[in-house]
């Protein structure tokens, strides 16, 4: 499965690092915003799979940030992180378009599964992957050429998905670095190469056409033409 991205929005320094830390420990690729004005330009520019967002924020609280991302039609699923526990305020955020609250201090197990189960309800239904012949199952991981299930590395399945998913056109090196290893991949990182000749021999080791292919100085391309 690609990298899931995720918006950490919280002010306080130190907080912000232990959450970045562990969700990209947890093999996200992680954003950081320290404000409420801030949250919602990098919500509008581009998706994520899941939103923390913290209540006490300068410029606007997360109760203003969660109400105007839900009037501008972005349904990202938001989990609250605040030091209020009451009733009250668990409605309010609620009721301003969150999913989830939880109070500070916290488990980080505990958030990372929260936020795992709230990514899992939202995902809309996976679809199959295809070029020619070639099948992978987003949902179960298994890749088939023809009739014959393929034994792939998950980081041979994270580059495989890239490019399927982008059939067709050239994928930049640096773009498939990051999908296996976030956004601090790199860019000279000669562990794809090795990925790469190994995906090729076992995707491309039948008799039937070549289908990854080399786009010399700019990346690779998947095709079935």
């Amino acid at each position: 499965m690609a990298r899931a991205e995720l918006l950490v929005v919280e002010d306080e320094p130190e907080m912000a690092a232990v959450l970045r830390q562990g969700f990209e420990q947890d093999h996200y690729i992680v954003q950081v915003a320290g404000d409420g004005g801030t949250a919602l330009r990098l919500a509008g520019e581009a998706p994520f799979g899941a939103i923390v967002l913290d209540v006490m924020l300068p410029v606007l609280d997360g109760f203003a940030v969660a109400k105007a991302l839900r009037r501008s039609g972005n349904r990202t699923p938001i989990l609250m992180l605040t030091a209020r526990d009451s009733v009250t305020d668990v409605v309010l955020g609620l009721e301003s378009g969150a999913e989830d609250y939880l109070a500070k201090p916290f488990s980080f197990l505990e958030l990372s599964a929260r936020v795992k189960a709230l990514m899992r309800r939202h995902e809309p239904p996976q679809t199959l992957r295809t070029v020619s012949d070639l099948v992978l199952d987003p949902a179960t991981h298994e890749v088939h050429r023809g009739t014959s299930p393929l034994r792939l590395t998950k980081n041979e399945f994270l580059v495989l998905e890239t490019l399927l998913a982008n059939a067709g056109r050239v994928v930049a090196r640096a773009e498939l670095l990051r999908a296996v290893w976030g956004p601090e991949a790199a860019a000279d990182d000669n562990n794809l190469d090795v990925i790469m000749s190994a995906l090729r021999n076992k995707v491309d080791k039948g008799p039937g056409p070549k289908l990854i292919h080399t786009v010399r100085g700019f990346g690779y391309r998947i095709t079935g033409n």
